[in-house]
């Protein structure tokens, strides 16, 4: 995020909510969201789901899924015509706009309508809000991302919040809900396969002399592999062995069939996990790792905040801190090669999550200010904090763009990779629900919550619903070009009329069965978000 959650919450005037089921998949923000509508903010939502925050909602804007670039452009097109942009903000902080300008007029309201299925009036009144409520803070999660079109989707928010002066602003700013509790700090720690921490290219020549100085050797200058070219490189040579941690890909990657055949292929798989998962039956070596009870350690959330994680209870059995494993694996490892050259920071001899963080100070300059003493004496850090005098950064871009001028992209609508046709009339969206968590490992052990939701629905309209014949609680049957699944039908008015939703949570009927590997050209995502299918009795 941008901005900070509190900042959204008490300074908003609009809030601008799409491709997220903020009260189901981030309740806690989602609280303060509905807090901020009771104290006068008004919410508009961009879903093709009636999602539970918009009962909250003044504007519910349900476009056809695949259609976001369609809207907004749409939506900056009525802006740009009515003049509520913020030109001196343009003028002053910005690059990119005429020709950003010229593709946005190629957006009227009848074309951006008949694309998107929004009625007119809607599309003007969401427009109208927008350019007179400022400022507006925007929030998006996975039903953004999870598109062939996700980095673009991405582009064309920073688009209207540039467009509209939002950014640098309390209460207002481009703020993406991560999905997990430490995909941010994951991906700050260089998670991520072309970039080390901090976002360090890892093909910038100084970068890889700044780690080599400090470790004695760096990997050769280029980019890796992200998982979703993982997998399928086990097929044709690019991959071997994988290393898994705390990741069910048999769960929570598309196309579940297609994963078993990679897996099937490695050569050799660990996986360090806190369960038997439904990919352990691949391993050949399972680490036991930690539960959060049982961590020590920082994550970084949601707005760039870096919160001490304390241990509650002690490792059980054979169990180990999951830092101490891969550290003994990484010396081993360095045994096997004594020739290698060895840095200062190079030995992997750490004895506390305190000698790691200092590493971390030493070669990620965002993170240089962050030390456990400045945590535990309860100061908020939200990086960058570049010093140990540093204060931390609550709102990003206050004065200036990381890259100097915020350049406007000219961003055109891409239809989906997958779309209906007269065998696969259906869209399925997938996503989780509030009682269970991805692969529901945790969440499938904890009676509470199979009490409330103990087996995978499939939402259905009451319009299909009557077309197909299908009673409440009758089973159906959704098929894809990969697979097929037999689940509970749910006859909602969540889901519009041609679209039925599902999640991946159970193993016995889940949605990655029927997915597809279509990824993102730039960030390669997956467009999780839409699938064709057919959908019939069971």
């Amino acid at each position: 995020m941008s901005n900070s959650m509190d900042d959204v919450a008490r300074d908003s005037q609009l809030l601008f909510v799409i491709g997220s089921n903020t009260t189901e998949q981030h309740p806690v923000f989602g609280a303060k969201l509905r807090q901020a509508v009771l104290r006068g903010a008004k919410l508009i939502v961009a879903d093709p789901r009636r999602i539970d925050i918009t009962d909250y909602a003044t504007l519910h804007l349900r476009q056809r899924p695949g259609t976001d670039i369609a809207l907004l452009n749409g939506l900056m097109h009525i802006i740009l015509q009515n003049n509520w942009q913020d030109q001196a903000f343009i003028e002053a902080r910005t690059e990119g706009f005429d020709e950003f300008r010229a593709t946005v007029e190629q957006y009227p309201p009848e074309k951006t309508s008949q694309i998107t299925g929004i009625p007119l009036e809607k599309l003007y009144q969401a427009a109208e809000m927008m350019g007179t409520l400022k400022p507006m803070a925007v929030m998006w999660a996975m039903g953004i991302t999870q598109h062939i079109v996700g980095v673009r989707n991405v582009m064309t928010l920073a688009n209207l919040q540039m467009l509209l002066g939002n950014m640098g602003k309390s209460g207002g700013g481009v703020n993406p809900l991560r999905g997990q509790n430490n995909v941010q700090g994951a991906c700050d720690m260089g998670g991520l396969p072309n970039v080390y921490s901090a976002y360090q290219a890892v093909t910038n020549p100084e970068v890889v002399a700044r780690f080599q100085a400090a470790w004695g050797h760096a990997p050769a200058p280029k980019v890796g592999l992200t998982v979703t070219e993982m997998m399928p490189g086990l097929l044709d040579g690019r991959s071997r062995a994988l290393y898994i941690l705390a990741e069910d890909p048999l769960m929570s990657d598309p196309d579940s069939g297609h994963i078993r055949h990679c897996m099937e292929a490695a050569e050799f798989i660990v996986l360090q996990e806190i369960f038997p998962t439904e990919t352990s039956r691949y391993a050949d070596v399972l680490l036991p790792g930690v539960t959060f009870a049982e961590k020590r350690g920082t994550i970084t959330n949601t707005e760039r905040r870096v919160q001490i994680v304390r241990r509650a209870i002690s490792e059980r059995g054979q169990a180990r801190q999951d830092w101490q494993i891969t550290a003994e694996i990484a010396q081993r490892m360095l045994a096997l090669r004594p020739a290698l050259p060895h840095g200062p920071l190079a030995g992997w001899d750490y004895s506390s999550p305190e000698d790691i963080m200092r590493e971390i100070n030493a070669l990620t300059p965002s993170y240089a200010g962050i030390s456990y003493e400045r945590l535990e004496r309860g100061e908020r850090l939200q990086w960058p904090v570049p010093n140990m005098d540093h204060p931390g950064t609550p709102i990003l871009h206050t004065k200036q763009f990381a890259r100097g001028l915020g350049k406007f992209m000219p961003i055109d609508h891409i239809p989906p990779a997958e779309r209906p046709d007269d065998e696969y009339p259906f869209i399925m969206n997938t996503g989780r629900v509030l009682y269970h968590w991805h692969g529901g490992e945790m969440t499938r052990r904890a009676s509470s919550l199979m009490a409330l939701y103990d087996q995978a629905l499939i939402e259905v309209s009451p319009w299909d619903a009557d077309k197909l014949g299908l009673a409440a609680d009758q089973r159906v049957r959704v098929e894809s070009r990969r697979g097929a699944i037999e689940a509970r039908a749910w006859i909602t008015d969540r889901v519009p009329p041609g679209m039925v939703y599902a999640n991946f949570h159970f193993p016995e009927a889940n949605a990655n069965e029927l997915t597809h590997a279509s990824l993102d050209p730039v960030a390669k995502i997956p467009e999780f978000k839409i699938t064709a299918v057919k959908v019939s009795l069971a």
